[in-house]
C-alpha cells in the first residue's frame, strides 16, 4: 500500500506563537525553560495537525528555534571559536549568539554569516569550518524531540540535513574546501545515527537538496563515500530527499547509493519522473513529491493521480510514498484561518494543512481506487476550470502595453560614466556618501496606529497626520546625524512587498499567511492571482513631502519587480517572466512620477534578484535575459541626473556579477558586514564600474558597531574598489531595530565616514 508523508512542516506557529515567545526570551521576559515549553506545545500541535489531516508517516527534528542549519551545527559541535563555546552541550546563549551576535558583559561578537536557502526566501546561518575541524554530538535536541513524540505514542522519522549538503552549505576559513572535512563529519553522523537507533527510530530522513544542482566529480564522490559510511554505521533505514529541482545528471549516482527510499520533486522536476522510475532499483521506495510545497495554489488532483498511477504500474503501490515537492516550511499553515479572502479566490488555495489533505486524498485514491475520492476529484477539476475562465484575472490593457513596451526595450539613455558626471553636479555629494537602505524603526506606536486605522479605531486623516509627523521627525534626525542622502523612513509600510501589492490590482492578501524568512522574521507574502495594474500613484505624495522638508536629497523608495514577484505567491497559470513584466511597467509609472515630483534619487530594491536564479547553470541565461530587462524597464525614461539605486542582500555574487553590471544601477548597496567584505571580491575581480554601498554593520543583530570597526571594513572595501565608488550604509533596512541602537549606530557610521574622508580625501 502507498503511504502518505511530508518531509517538513512550518514551525513559527499558526499564529506566530514561537516567534513571540522567542522574542520574549531575548527580552528576558521568559526563561529558557519557558521558551522550551512553547516549543513542546508547538510540536504537539504540529503532530496533531498532521494526524488530523491523515498523514501516516510523521516526522520529528524539523522544528527549530531559529534555523535548521544552525541546529545541525549545534548538533555536530561546529561552533566557531569566537563564540567562546566550552565544548559541552550547546546552550541557548551560544546558539542565539551565533544567530544574532552578542554585546553584553564585556562580550562583543558579531553574528555568523547568513545567506539564502537555495532559491527560496528562507535564510540560513552559514556553517564555518577550520583546519582540523572536529565534530562531536553536542546537542540533545534531535534525540529529545524523537523521545517526546514517542512518549506521546507517535512513531516519527527524524530529519537531518544530509552530510554532503551540510558541508556544501558551509565555508572553510583555512583556504581549504568544506568537503575536506568529510571524514571527520561522517564519524559524528555515524554517532548520531547510532543514538537514534538506540532511541528506537526505524527511519532517518537526510535532506540533500544539492543533488538537484550541478555537482563536480569530487562532490559526487563525496556522496558515494558518505552514504557507504552511513550504511555501514547503522541499520536505520535511510530516506534521502531532493527538493527544488531535477536530479538530472546526478540520477545514476543517486540511485546507486545504498539508501532505502528516495524523494524527488515532481513539481519543479516533473520531467524527471519517467527517468527516475526507469532507473530506480527494485529495493528502493520512491516518494513522489506531487503536491507543491512552494506555492499556495490548489493541486490538480486528476493530473497528480494520473502521475501516481503510472508510477504504481511501474513499481507497485507498496514502493510508493505520496508527499510534497519540498518541506511545507515555505507555505502558511491553514486556509481555514483566513476569513477575509473572497470565496471565489479561496477555493483555489491550499496552505500546509490543505496540502496534507491533498497528499492523503491522493494516497487513498491510489490505494482504494478513484471511486473512493470521486467527490474530491470533481471539486478539484471544478476549481481548476473556474480559475481558467475567471474574468478577474485578465486586464486587456495590460497585455496591450506589454506588446508596446517589450522587455527587450528597457534601458537608460546614457552610459554610467556620463550619468555619474551629471549626477555629481546635481547632488554635490562628498567622498564616501552616507545613507541608509530605507526603513527606520517600526516602533510599537507605529504598529499600533497602523492597526488602529486598519480596524477603524482612528480616521485615515488622523493616521496620515501621524505618519507625516514620523517622517518629519526622521528627516530631522538624519540631518542632525549628518547623513548625506536621506529617506522618509517608510513608517506607512508594513512590509516592502505587501505595501506595494496592496496598491496594485491583481493581488490578494491573507490575515495569517505568515511564512518564516529567518529566525523570528516572518513575512506574509501577497497572492498574485491576476494581471497587475497600477490604478494610482503609490509613494509620490509622502516622498514629495519628505523632500520638501530638507535641501538634502531624499530617496524615493520602491521594491523592484523581481522581488515583488519572488516574494509573493505567484500565479502559476502564466510564465513568471510575464508577471514580472507587468509589475515592471506599473513601477515604471511610479518612477517617472517620483522624478517629476522632484526626487533626484530613487532606489529600486531587488534583494531577491539572485534568489530567483535557477539552481542549474544551464537555465541561468534564460532567467537573466528577462530578469535584467525587467529591472531596467522600471527606470527606462528617467533623466541622466536622476540617480538610480538598488539594494541586494545575502547573495553570492560570483556567478551573477555580469548580470549585476547589466542592471546598470548607478549605486548598488549590498550586505557585506557578516562576511567582512569578502563578497566584494567578485566586484574587484570583475572590475565593476559603478558605485557600491557595502553594508558596514549587521542590522539583524542588536549589536552596535564601534567606529573603528566601520573604518576597518571600509579600508578593506577600498582594497578592492576605488574610493570614489564606495558609499557607506548599513546592511539593510532598520525597521526591526529600536531607536537607541539606530541613533548610536548611524552616528558612529557618520563619524567613521568623516574620518575616512580625511584619510582618502587626496585620492
Amino acid at each position: 500500500m502507498a503511504k502518505s508523508t511530508i518531509i517538513g512542516f512550518p514551525r513559527i506557529g499558526a499564529y506566530r506563537e514561537l516567534k513571540f515567545a522567542t522574542e520574549r526570551y531575548w527580552r528576558e521576559e521568559i526563561s529558557a525553560e519557558g521558551l522550551k515549553q512553547v516549543g513542546v506545545e508547538q510540536r504537539a500541535a504540529h503532530r496533531a495537525m498532521q494526524k488530523d489531516a491523515g498523514i501516516e508517516s510523521l516526522i520529528s527534528g524539523d522544528f527549530s528555534f531559529y534555523d535548521q542549519v544552525l541546529d545541525m551545527s549545534a548538533l555536530l559541535g561546529a561552533i566557531p571559536v569566537r563564540y567562546g563555546w566550552g565544548g559541552g552541550m550547546v546552550c541557548f546563549q551560544t546558539y542565539f549568539a551565533i544567530a544574532r551576535g552578542e554585546q553584553r558583559g564585556g562580550v562583543d561578537v558579531p553574528a555568523a554569516e547568513m545567506t539564502k536557502w537555495f532559491d527560496t526566501n528562507y535564510h540560513y546561518i552559514v556553517p564555518e569550518f577550520e583546519k582540523g575541524q572536529k565534530f562531536k554530538v553536542s546537542c540533545e535536541k534531535l534525540f529529545r524531540e524523537y523521545r517526546e513524540a514517542a512518549d506521546a505514542g507517535v512513531e516519527t522519522r527524524p530529519v537531518l540535513i544530509g552530510p554532503v549538503s551540510y558541508l556544501l552549505l558551509g565555508k572553510d576559513h583555512e583556504n581549504g574546501t568544506p568537503l575536506d572535512h568529510l571524514d571527520s563529519l561522517l564519524e559524528a553522523y555515524a554517532e548520531v545515527l547510532r543514538r537514534l537507533e538506540e532511541e528506537g527510530a526505524q527511519w532517518v530522513q537526510l535532506d540533500e537538496p544539492f543533488l538537484v544542482t550541478d555537482l563536480d566529480d569530487r562532490a559526487k564522490a563525496a556522496y558515494v563515500k558518505a552514504y557507504a559510511a552511513l550504511r555501514a554505521a547503522s541499520s536505520l533505514k535511510l530516506f534521502v530527499t531532493t527538493p527544488f529541482g531535477e536530479l538530472g545528471d546526478n540520477l545514476d549516482m543517486v540511485v546507486a547509493l545504498p539508501i532505502d527510499a528516495l524523494h524527488i520533486d515532481a513539481v519543479r522536476g516533473a520531467n524527471q519522473v519517467e527517468a527516475v522510475l526507469a532507473a530506480l532499483p527494485e529495493t528502493m521506495i520512491l516518494a513522489l513529491g506531487v503536491v507543491n510545497g512552494r506555492n499556495v495554489w490548489r493541486n490538480n488532483l486528476e493530473a497528480s493521480l494520473q502521475l501516481l498511477e503510472r508510477a504504481a504500474m511501474k513499481i507497485g503501490n507498496n514502493r510508493l510514498w505520496v508527499t510534497s515537492s519540498c518541506s511545507l516550511l515555505h507555505v502558511p499553515y491553514n486556509v481555514s484561518s483566513e476569513k477575509n479572502i473572497p470565496s471565489s479566490l479561496r477555493k483555489w488555495l491550499a496552505f500546509a494543512y490543505q496540502k496534507m489533505e491533498e497528499i492523503t486524498t491522493l494516497t487513498r485514491g491510489l490505494n482504494e481506487g478513484r471511486d473512493a475520492i470521486a467527490p474530491a476529484l470533481v471539486a478539484s477539476s471544478q476549481a481548476m476550470e473556474s480559475r481558467k475562465v475567471a474574468q478577474a484575472l485578465h486586464e486587456p490593457a495590460v497585455h496591450e502595453r506589454m506588446v508596446e513596451q517589450p522587455l527587450i526595450s528597457a534601458g537608460r539613455a546614457s552610459p554610467f560614466a556620463k550619468r555619474r558626471e551629471v549626477q555629481q553636479k546635481a547632488l554635490e555629494l562628498p567622498l564616501f556618501p552616507t545613507t541608509t537602505i530605507g526603513s527606520f524603526p517600526q516602533t510599537a506606536e507605529v504598529r499600533k496606529k497602523r492597526a488602529a486605522v486598519h480596524t477603524g479605531s482612528i480616521t485615515q486623516e488622523s493616521y496620515d497626520h501621524f505618519v507625516k509627523e514620523q517622517i518629519a521627525s526622521c528627516i530631522k534626525f538624519q540631518e542632525s546625524v549628518g547623513l548625506d542622502v536621506l529617506v522618509h523612513g517608510e513608517f506607512e509600510r508594513n512590509d516592502m512587498v505587501e505595501f506595494f501589492a496592496s496598491k496594485l490590482k491583481g493581488f490578494a492578501f491573507t490575515e495569517h499567511g505568515w511564512v518564516q524568512s529567518y529566525g523570528t522574521r516572518v513575512v506574509k507574502p501577497p497572492l498574485i492571482y491576476g494581471d497587475v495594474l497600477r490604478p494610482a500613484p503609490m509613494t509620490v505624495e509622502l516622498s514629495h513631502y519628505a523632500q520638501s522638508l530638507t535641501p538634502k536629497p531624499v530617496k524615493g523608495m520602491l521594491t523592484g519587480p523581481l522581488t515583488i514577484t519572488q516574494w509573493s505567491f505567484v500565479r502559476d497559470d502564466q510564465p513568471r517572466h510575464e508577471t514580472a513584466h507587468q509589475i515592471a511597467l506599473a513601477l515604471q509609472d511610479e518612477v517617472l512620477e517620483l522624478e517629476a515630483a522632484g526626487l533626484k534619487v530613487i532606489q529600486i530594491d531587488e534583494p531577491a534578484f539572485r534568489e530567483g536564479m535557477p539552481l542549474r547553470r544551464s537555465a541561468w541565461g534564460a532567467y537573466f535575459a528577462w530578469a535584467v530587462q525587467a529591472f531596467r524597464l522600471v527606470s527606462s525614461g528617467v533623466r541622466d541626473e536622476t540617480q538610480i539605486h538598488t539594494h541586494m542582500c545575502y547573495s553570492d555574487f560570483n556567478n551573477i556579477i555580469a548580470s549585476i553590471k547589466d542592471l546598470d544601477a548607478d549605486v548598488l548597496s549590498i550586505e557585506t558586514s557578516r562576511s567582512q567584505m569578502e563578497l566584494l571580491d567578485a566586484f574587484a575581480t570583475f572590475h565593476y564600474p559603478n558605485q557600491i554601498g557595502p553594508g558596514v554593520y549587521d542590522i539583524h543583530s542588536p549589536r552596535v558597531p564601534p567606529e573603528e570597526e566601520i573604518v576597518t571594513l571600509i579600508d578593506k572595501a577600498c582594497e578592492k574598489l576605488e574610493p570614489w565608488q564606495v558609499w557607506i550604509n548599513p546592511d539593510c533596512g532598520l525597521k526591526t531595530r529600536d531607536w537607541p541602537e539606530t541613533r548610536l549606530s548611524l552616528s558612529r557610521m557618520v563619524v567613521a565616514a568623516k574620518a575616512l574622508r580625511g584619510k582618502y580625501g587626496g585620492l
